[in-house]
């Protein structure tokens, strides 16, 4: 996504993208919030966990979980910070979702400076 990004040097919000996944929404709703991003893209891996035996207690209404997300994120909010940094927001954001059954998520955290230089 990223590469794909600065190839173009236009950055595209998904931000928008609907979806009537709970934990997803909440997700996308407090980083929009937190980061005012210029993209945001956020895919639900679980499927990819479910035959874990962890994951086997966090069974969803329609039998579609909601434990392991990527997240893809541009944000000017990132500039200056290290990576740790970034993440550390995002998590310390997300601290209700883990409580509730989150289990993992994978961050690639960028600024649009950064894409526009890669």
């Amino acid at each position: 996504m990223f590469r794909a990004l600065a190839q173009t040097g236009r950055l595209y919000s998904m931000a928008a993208a609907s979806t009537s996944r709970p934990l997803e929404t909440s997700i996308r709703d407090k980083l929009t919030f937190l980061l005012q991003p210029s993209s945001l893209v956020i895919c639900n891996d679980s499927w990819q966990h479910r035959h874990h035996a962890a994951m086997r207690d966090h069974p969803a209404a329609d039998g579609e979980m909601e434990t392991h997300f990527t997240i893809e994120v541009v944000s000017d909010a990132f500039s200056g910070k290290a990576t740790m940094q970034r993440h550390r927001m995002i998590y310390a954001a997300l601290a209700p979702e883990f409580e509730q059954g989150l289990h993992s998520v994978s961050l690639k955290t960028k600024t649009p400076a950064e894409i526009v230089h890669a």
